[in-house]
């Protein structure tokens, strides 16, 4: 266990590292919108490097190729804070996450909710009318989302997965935007939530890439029954160890 506390704080001492040696890069591009491409190269960058220099690595698995010069909803399950590093690898267009609002005040996370992501209160009803608005407007503009449809990370230990929230399912309808669901099974076992109470170690995230589900010939009404589609698509994958 000393071990993966110390790994764990090698890891978010790197991050923080990697993240003051590209920040006037970040900053220079998340100026303006039309930068926001290339502050996400720099993302990717940042987060294979800290995810590299202890040994974590992420291994894409596809169930079909991915067109990246469509725009997505991306929904993964969430156990880890690597789940965003993964997920900003994985996406090759332009991006963004939608995000709880307590990201304003992270270290490294303030800039990214100040200016590409997407921040919201998820027990405001104002709040979430709001950023799902403005994630309309961004998918609109051709840039992907990247949406938790869990909301967070949930408490469990070992994680199980939870139910989702309308808001992704909602937005894909109403904006007729495919989603690909992803599933990342182990995530948790190299570093579960921050990784400050279990630690972390080296090893290697296989992430699954789910085929995209068309949402053009659907209509309101089948938002349950598009959520509930994910989450079994998602739940079904969850105990494969190979793939």
């Amino acid at each position: 266990m000393i071990l993966k506390k110390l790994h764990c704080y090698f890891y978010r001492y790197g991050v923080g590292f990697f993240y003051i040696l590209l920040w006037p890069l970040l900053y220079y591009f998340s100026r303006k919108p039309s930068r926001y491409t290339n502050m996400n190269r720099v993302r990717r960058l940042w987060g294979f490097l800290s995810s590299s220099l202890p040994g974590i690595f992420y291994k894409f698995h596809f169930e079909e190729k991915i067109d990246w010069s469509k725009t997505y909803i991306i929904c993964p399950n969430h156990t880890s804070n690597l789940d965003i590093t993964a997920m900003s690898l994985l996406v090759k267009n332009n991006f963004c996450f939608i995000g709880k609002e307590e990201l304003l005040d992270g270290f490294v996370t303030r800039l990214f909710f100040q200016t590409v992501d997407i921040p919201v209160n998820r027990e405001s009803r104002m709040s979430s009318f709001r950023a799902f608005k403005r994630a309309g407007e961004r998918l609109a503009e051709g840039m992907s989302a990247v949406i938790f449809p869990e909301g967070k990370i949930p408490a469990d230990y070992p994680p199980r997965l939870h139910e989702f929230k309308n808001g992704p399912f909602r937005l894909a309808i109403e904006l007729k935007i495919p989603i690909i669901p992803v599933t990342s099974p182990d995530t948790w076992r190299i570093l579960w939530d921050t990784g400050i109470e279990h630690g972390s170690k080296p090893g290697i995230c296989n992430i699954f890439v789910h085929r995209p589900i068309e949402t053009g010939h659907l209509t309101i009404d089948d938002a349950d029954a598009l959520r509930d589609k994910v989450h079994n698509i998602i739940n079904k994958n969850l105990n494969k160890d190979e793939y």
